[in-house]
């Protein structure tokens, strides 16, 4: 997530390059917008597309084909992909051969209508579509436009090895489950990515060995929700009759996959993300405090701090349920650091509701967050049953008022590593001077420090002599 432990929105739009394939002629270049899970499904077509003939590149004016991996999660980063698109367009007036395709959520989100908005876009591809490309770039090359959209009950892309494009060789990621079945009344995600369903354990114990053996340190767990994973033999959790057929089922939870993991490769860091605070059980948390390889480290999105608007979410928890698992992290992990998403300004927030906020925050004191003005999502239970009524001034300032206070929790939390030892894992070299590391301890803190002997992938031990808001600074021990 970067050393900036406030960030209002997450980094967006990166351009993606990997090692030549010999053979392959043709060039590819793609951008990746959004969650992480973008960034790994981004990996999964350039593998896909490499056996088609495809090497990335970083110079967009080269490319035979362009791909914009896209969110839609909020409504700006919609607008950030469509302003792509012109600087695509204007290339494309000088590289008439080019082709351009829309994947992921605003793919499936918009569909064919992506095809009559933008003339420039020849082909648009859903998440679960990905393996069509060869099939799709055919149709386009005959002069047809080319539209895959369709959901999968499957996890999609188990026996797909990514490429891991412009990668550190340090962290990876992993997907380990796909789509949500929470129904969040203000997010498309189950719209744009499907039904919750999980990953073969064996795929994924196999796909974290070949990282393992190619010399990579930390692996990261992904999913849009890994706390509901739950494998017993694939398809959608809704296809059994009710819980008991689950049960009957041989299944592997989060917890037992974590456990696994963590067994089997002791020498490796693993984080994941992104947690549900309803489905985190006390197992994850015991099972994180029985291995020193998973990161003391939990995002942990609460949206609101007020139980009236949690209802109006459709979030399955409370305030006070949310409080209670804080606490039980706080007594299982005490040196766990914690992180939040949050919501201001959605449907009918009161000032009262939106102090019970500020007062959540002040009671976790989050380590880091980040922190959004509601924006209406089209198709959304939200947008369809409910009335987007607080003025714009307003959700301004709630959001300032979330913003500072996280700031000055951040600063608490970053003051308390002063002194304290830890193991960092170095990513590379700093921003500011080449004559300084960079890396992560367990709780997620970027730590700065003088280079040695050491070499990207080391762990070091260092001590932390002092901070800024968003970085530590130490000296190896």
């Amino acid at each position: 997530m970067g050393s900036e432990k406030v960030i209002e929105e997450k980094k967006q739009g990166q351009a993606l390059l990997t090692d030549k394939i010999d053979g392959n002629h043709k060039k590819l270049y793609i951008e990746s917008y959004g969650c992480q899970m973008n960034l790994n499904d981004t990996e999964i077509v350039a593998s896909i597309l490499s056996k088609e003939g495809y090497n990335t590149t970083h110079l967009l004016e080269e490319a035979d084909l362009v791909l914009v991996n896209t969110c839609s999660i909020r409504e700006k980063a919609e607008q950030t992909v469509r302003k792509r698109l012109q600087k695509y367009n204007a290339v494309k007036k000088i590289n008439p051969t080019m082709k351009v395709g829309v994947l992921g959520c605003m793919a499936e989100r918009l569909k064919t209508k992506f095809l009559e908005e933008e003339k420039i876009v020849d082909l648009v591809v859903g998440p679960d579509a990905y393996r069509d490309l060869p099939n799709l770039l055919e149709e386009v090359s005959e002069g047809r436009d080319a539209v895959n959209v369709i959901l999968s009950k499957e996890e999609t892309y188990g026996d797909v090895s990514p490429v891991r494009l412009n990668s550190n060789g340090v962290s990876a990621f992993v997907s380990i489950t796909r789509g949500c079945d929470n129904m969040c009344t203000f997010c498309v995600v189950p719209f744009t990515r499907g039904r919750e369903r999980s990953r073969d354990p064996k795929s994924i114990l196999e796909e974290i060995r070949g990282l393992v053996a190619n010399n990579y340190k930390e692996i990261t767990l992904l999913g849009q929700n890994v706390d509901s994973y739950l494998w017993y033999g694939g398809g959608l959790k809704k296809d059994f009759k009710n819980a008991s057929e689950i049960a009957q089922a041989t299944a592997v939870d989060f917890a037992q996959l974590l456990d696994l993991a963590a067994t089997e490769f002791p020498k490796t860091r693993f984080r994941f993300s992104t947690s549900n605070p309803q489905d985190m059980s006390l197992d994850v948390i015991h099972t994180m405090a029985k291995h020193e390889n998973i990161c003391k480290y939990i995002h942990l999105p609460v949206q609101s701090g007020s139980t009236s608007v949690l209802n109006r979410m459709n979030r399955q928890h409370t305030r006070e349920e949310y409080i209670e698992l804080v606490d039980n992290i706080r007594k299982i992990l005490p040196d766990c650091a914690l992180s939040q998403d949050m919501i201001t300004g959605f449907c009918g927030e009161t000032e009262e509701e939106h102090k019970d906020t500020l007062s959540l925050m002040e009671y976790v004191k989050y380590d880091f967050g980040f922190m959004f003005a509601y924006s209406e999502r089209p198709g959304t239970p939200a947008e369809k049953r409910m009335i987007d009524d607080v003025p714009i001034e307003d959700k301004k300032r709630r959001l300032n008022e979330i913003i500072q206070l996280q700031r000055s929790h951040g600063m608490l939390r970053m003051q308390e590593f002063i002194g304290k030892k830890y193991e960092v894992l170095i990513e590379g070299t700093s921003k500011k001077s080449d004559l300084h590391w960079k890396g992560r301890n367990s709780q997620n803190a970027m730590v700065i420090f003088e280079k040695g002997d050491e070499q990207i992938g080391d762990f070091v031990n260092i001590i932390v002599e002092n901070c800024t808001s968003g970085t530590l600074l130490g000296k190896r021990i």
